[in-house]
């Protein structure tokens, strides 16, 4: 069972329909709103905790802790970790932004944790 410890969170406007974004990367637009990260290796303002069903509801992003993230592929404990193009958590590749470390591990579509690194290094 994952947990989540020490989680700061920011509730922003959803920019879309994100009932299936729970645990996955998102990133804060121009307008405001937060929208699942689209592009590997690319940076995110946190990981979306709740699921809002529509744009413009509440959508609480966490930026900092040890947060539940869905693992993209298999993610083992000490991995840096990146976004894939479905805000799924990945390996970080070089050159790429580090969103945090992997503090649980587990396989494709299972929830791991992370602890959330609030400044984005390049791998």
């Amino acid at each position: 069972m994952a947990a989540m410890e020490q989680v700061q969170s920011i509730t922003l406007a959803a920019g879309s329909d994100l009932s299936a974004g729970q645990f996955k990367f998102v990133l804060l637009a121009s307008d405001g709103q937060v929208d699942l990260v689209a592009s590997a290796g690319g940076p995110a303002t946190g990981v979306l905790l709740n699921d809002p069903a529509a744009a413009g509801r509440a959508a609480t992003v966490a930026y900092a802790g040890v947060v539940k993230v869905i693992a993209g592929g298999t993610v083992a404990i000490g991995a840096k970790v990146q976004s894939d193009a479905a805000g799924d958590a990945i390996l970080a590749a070089t050159g790429d932004h580090v969103l945090g470390v992997c503090v649980k591990g587990g396989a494709d579509g299972e929830l791991i944790e992370v602890l959330l690194i609030s400044q984005h290094i390049l791998a």
